[in-house]
């Protein structure tokens, strides 16, 4: 699957701390998304440190870091993806302040896992496409406006450029179109 709806390019972590469920969640997206699988909410932490992840399904009820820990380190660290819980754990009134972007109960079947990941993915890619247009329009005017010497020696126009292109890729690995992209370009910066 090519295209604006396309999930190929989605990067998803399944945390379980039971194997047998991870591994079902995991084969019910092989094919469908890039997948790994962490049996425990440590594992997946180092897992996200390493990796690159889009989007994260994540059992609430495990031993030792429970979900709701590794939810609570994630924002901690200030994760840029989605985090689907999926768990048996009836919700209550606790999920108010809980930093999740959806909740499913288990069991899910191979449609609904699915269709959140194509859901979340598409939620991120625009959220990092917004936040390319706005760093990308800063790095533009600032091109525009100053002497490629003074863009050179200046930190904050390199931290800029080198974060414009960070989310550029990723969005455009989510998104898979172009066209937003060169509607973009074509707007005349110059002279502001």
């Amino acid at each position: 699957m090519s295209g604006p709806d396309s999930t190929e390019n989605v990067r998803v972590l399944v945390v379980d701390d039971e194997k047998e469920v991870a591994d079902a969640y995991a084969l019910r997206l092989r094919g469908y998304c890039a997948v790994e699988t962490a049996y425990g909410g440590e594992e997946a932490l180092s897992i996200l440190d390493e990796s690159p992840t889009d989007i994260v399904l994540l059992d609430r009820h495990m031993p030792g870091m429970s979900g709701d820990d590794v939810l609570a380190a994630l924002d901690e660290r200030g994760f840029y993806g989605r985090v689907v819980m999926v768990t048996a754990v009836d919700p209550g009134v606790e999920v108010l302040d809980m930093p999740f972007d959806d909740y499913l109960c288990k069991p899910v079947d191979r449609e609904d896992v699915r269709a959140v990941i194509d859901q979340q993915r598409q939620i991120l890619a625009y959220e990092t496409l917004g936040e390319y247009f706005s760093v990308e329009a800063k790095r533009a005017v600032l091109e525009a406006e100053l002497s490629s010497e003074t863009r050179r020696g200046h930190e904050g126009y390199s931290e800029i450029s080198e974060r414009a292109q960070r989310l550029e890729r990723r969005a455009r690995r989510l998104l898979d179109d172009d066209e937003m992209f060169e509607q973009f370009d074509q707007i005349d910066r110059e002279d502001i």
